[in-house]
């Protein structure tokens, strides 16, 4: 045995050696000086001869002689920083079995929005700092001293000190607190067996409202002081939710209580804490007066995903983070579930195609991942967040519920849940599970999803009674992948009334058309067509021959296709067309077919295609741009004239959210009429903000269309918005203006707007607000702004995720092999691997682009097909 500290570094997980049975802390967090203090008593089980005891620490000061463990005084401690751990060595060997180890420590309440850190807010117009807890990933080493790894679950009994007068907040319900004069003493509850990254504690000024479930458990939102009443609605939501899973999961919510509380900055959605949920305030707060209905539904949502986690992921929690899937995927799988059932007239299971549309995209990249990736260093966890872990997690899990029966799948996850209620779990032993309760080759059908990345386009094509068919792996760069699936198929023909169900897993395949045909098929004439992939349930694409994709066309125009295949076909072809794969003109032909469509869940997915095709027609065809823009302007305006600007009383949710949309897409295709009624509804908001010519759901087209007016010569309406902006303390209405302010075609106004976030007026939770609304003329100053700005954008924003935002967003919109180069060229010598990937994939998108440009330029129907569809009637 090696007898140096140094034998621990450089390694992705701690020994196993000695592991934490039950934690004791007090901790004392200075509010005014943004410091925090603290001692912990940790349980510890010696499994084997050692004469270390290695856990994690970050940022913090450890007093090496308040250390012991039982009497032992250690002879050495030495704190690694780039590893994150800390290494206690004694003079002999610990003997084996349970001892205690204390210690002191002390730390900053830093402003980075991980670890323990302050958030600002006003009361009574003065500024004040709370203390707020964020320790997904590994980040609860940054509080206090620990076994940072989900596996390593322990019991947390925790001790605050506070100053008297603030609500101090924890995972657990208070036993008692005791008051000194200023300060007081808060004592929780000890804690079921848990993870580190799931302990939470919130510190400031706060009111609540509270309701009860079925069982009696008692839920709380928190707010800041006096908006309450924007908490009811997540309040119902999580009330029905928890009864809701109760059900689903077959075993009860497992604490005593559950806090929802809205946190002023914070950089993700929501955490999942145990029984103590932290959200940044739009994702938490709904009020009828200021929300849209599109924040209403992120809002039910949201509450449902992190309630949800309270079983998967908190009770049942991944061995580690390759697994990170389990928590996520499920969780967002589970939360349309869960909202589909309190609000069935919201379509809930049809917008879930937005999930599996964001997953195909990433996931058609060669830059992808798989949906188990190995993770090496806790620096890189931050980047397997993402669509993948959580879309295509969702989605794989869909098409498995499908491909299993709804019933069954649902007792398979109960016996799940029970058999690994308080400890840990990988992929495979929910596949174990799934498999033993249903008889079926879970394990084999599914490790082809999630230990390989990416997915299979099916190539479909007519032979006589036949449709045969080919997998090979989809990349947006228009290349083949070697990899093949088992991919659960669904067909059916002329009709839903009959369909087919079964196994493709070879790289070929045939079926008889009569096999799934709801009647003999004598003529193949108008009328026929074959869909596969019903519904949208599996995770892949299909390219049709061209006998089959008019069909297709057809059955749109004459409304003969569910919802979901309705979108499944505009995004497919949309995701053809940019691979290469089939022309734009075909695509746009295919879209025309559209332009009947009145519903909100289809047209949203039109709208996306549409503004993708108007950005790569700037950069392909300038000329024919123009046109272009026409087109889509009139493929939408049916549908927007139909909700026009105002509500009609008694109007659907998805109505009022199909407003925003249209208007939002005409006003950004360049639509005078709209952009001027935008303009003119907003010079009537500015002198009345009751005004109800102008309600949320109508203010980003607005505000998008005071933008397009805006220039450095005339720049009254930025500084109106700049005004209502810090005149509002609504989070998801700041959204909205930050949105709107980069959008300006004027290049010196785009930058001002970027400057913007280095200000105090900008949380940096924010940043993604300016980011995301840069228009295509801001692009290159857009550019030019993160290389001069990019040692700041580093200190300022961290996290690797939020660096990861600013190389996607400013990178990715950019269409050229030479910019690629460029953009290459100037991240050589600065990439680290917490945003790496982003780079990486940022850099693909940017010659996906390009190829997918000089495939345009090459067709020789393009202007006449266009040309002949602005003649038609519509």
């Amino acid at each position: 045995m090696a007898e140096s500290p140094e034998q621990f570094r450089g390694k992705s997980r701690l020994p196993r050696f000695a592991e934490p049975l039950r934690y004791d802390l007090l901790l004392r967090p200075d509010l005014a000086a943004c410091t925090f203090s603290g001692s912990a008593a940790v349980a510890v089980a010696v499994s084997a001869p050692t004469r270390f005891l290695v856990l994690n620490a970050a940022e913090l000061s450890v007093n090496g002689s308040s250390i012991r463990f039982q009497d032992l005084a250690p002879a050495e401690v030495v704190q690694f920083e780039e590893d994150e751990i800390l290494v206690i060595g004694f003079e002999k060997e610990l003997p084996v079995g349970e001892g205690v180890l204390t210690m002191n420590f002390t730390g900053t309440l830093n402003d980075q929005m991980r670890g323990f850190y302050r958030s600002k807010y006003e009361y009574k117009g003065e500024s004040k700092n709370m203390a707020v807890t964020q320790f997904e990933a590994a980040d609860a080493r940054r509080c206090f001293p620990c076994w940072d790894e989900p596996a390593f679950k322990a019991k947390f009994k925790l001790t605050l000190q506070v100053p008297s007068e603030l609500v101090a907040l924890s995972n657990m319900p208070v036993v008692k607190d005791t008051v000194h004069g200023p300060l007081k003493t808060v004592y929780y509850e000890e804690s079921p067996l848990m993870s580190t990254y799931l302990i939470a504690i919130v510190v400031g000024l706060f009111d609540y409202i509270e309701s009860s479930t079925l069982e009696g458990t008692k839920v709380r939102v928190y707010t800041q002081v006096g908006m309450t009443s924007q908490g009811q609605f997540a309040l119902d939501v999580g009330v029905k939710s928890l009864n809701l899973y109760k059900d689903y999961f077959g075993t009860p919510y497992p604490l005593p209580k559950l806090d929802m509380i809205a946190i002023p900055d914070f950089a993700a959605g929501a955490m999942e804490n145990y029984g103590l949920i932290t959200y940044r305030e739009s994702a938490l707060l709904y009020d009828e007066q200021l929300s849209s209905a599109s924040n209403k539904q992120q809002v039910a949502i949201t509450v449902a995903h992190e309630l949800a986690h309270q079983w998967f992921g908190n009770l049942v929690t991944m061995e580690w983070w390759t697994h990170l899937w389990l928590n996520e995927g499920f969780a967002s799988w589970v939360s349309y579930l869960a909202v589909e059932s309190i609000f069935p007239e919201w379509n809930n299971w049809t917008q879930f195609l937005d999930e599996t549309t964001s997953g195909l995209r990433l996931d058609a990249l060669a830059e992808s991942h798989p949906i188990e990736v190995e993770v090496n260093h806790a620096s890189e966890i931050g980047a397997i967040f993402d669509s993948i872990s959580y879309d295509k997690g969702a989605s794989v899990i869909r098409m498995l519920e499908s491909y299993l029966g709804a019933e069954r799948f649902q007792k398979a996850l109960a016996s799940y849940i029970k058999k690994y209620a308080y400890s840990n779990a990988k992929t495979e032993d929910l596949w174990a599970v799934l498999e033993e309760e249903t008889g079926e080759p879970v394990k084999d059908l599914m490790t082809t999803w999630t230990k390989q990345q990416g997915y299979p386009v099916i190539y479909a094509k007519l032979n006589g009674q036949d449709l045969e068919l080919e997998q090979a792996q989809f990349l947006s760069d228009g290349t083949s992948g070697p990899r093949m699936w088992i991919v659960p198929m669904t067909s059916c023909c002329d009709s839903y009334d009959v369909n087919k169900k079964f196994l493709l897993k070879d790289k070929t395949d045939k079926i008889h058309i009569e096999d799934f045909a709801a009647s003999q098929i004598t003529d193949r004439g108008q009328n026929f067509w074959i869909k596969l992939n019903i519904d949208q349930t599996g995770f892949y694409r299909v390219k049709y021959d061209d006998e089959l994709a008019a069909g297709l066309e057809n059955a749109v125009k004459a409304k003969k296709l569910s919802l979901m295949d309705m979108i499944g076909i505009v995004e497919d072809s949309y995701a053809l067309s940019v691979a290469c794969k089939q022309t734009l003109t075909s695509l746009l032909r295919l879209l025309n077919a559209y332009r009947h469509e009145s519903d909100y869940t289809v047209l949203s997915h039109v709208t996306s295609v549409c503004l993708g095709v108007d950005k790569i027609s700037a950069d392909a065809t300038p000329d024919l741009s123009r046109d272009i823009k026409q087109l889509l302007i009139k493929l939408l305006l049916l549908a927007a004239k139909r909700v026009g600007w105002d509500s009609k009383d008694g109007e659907s949710h998805l109505d009022a959210m199909l407003r925003s949309l249209l208007l939002i897409a005409l006003v950004k295709l360049g639509h005078d009429e709209t952009i001027n009624e935008g303009i003119r509804r907003f010079h009537i908001f500015l002198e009345d903000r009751k005004s109800s010519l102008l309600p949320p759901d109508n203010r980003k087209a607005a505000y998008l269309a005071v933008m397009r007016t805006v220039s450095t010569s005339s720049r009254a309406g930025y500084e109106a918005l700049l005004k209502i902006y810090r005149e509002t303390s609504e989070a998801q209405e700041k959204s909205r203006i930050l949105g709107s302010l980069s959008s300006c075609r004027d290049k010196d106004i785009v930058v001002e707007a970027l400057n913007l976030m280095f200000t105090d007026e900008v949380r940096n939770q924010d940043a993604y607000d300016v980011l995301c609304g840069v228009s295509l003329e801001g692009r290159e100053v857009a550019w030019a702004w993160l290389k001069e700005n990019w040692d700041h954008v580093l200190k300022t924003w961290p996290s690797g995720q939020l660096v990861s935002m600013f190389v996607n967003y400013i990178v990715s919109p950019f269409t050229s092999e030479e910019k690629a180069a460029e953009v290459s060229e100037f991240f050589a010598t600065r990439v680290k691997p917490s945003f790496e990937r982003a780079l990486k994939q940022s850099l693909e998108r940017v010659r996906i682009s390009a190829r997918w440009i000089e495939s345009i330029k090459r067709e020789p129907n393009l202007a006449q097909t266009v040309h002949q569809l602005l003649l038609q009637e519509v």
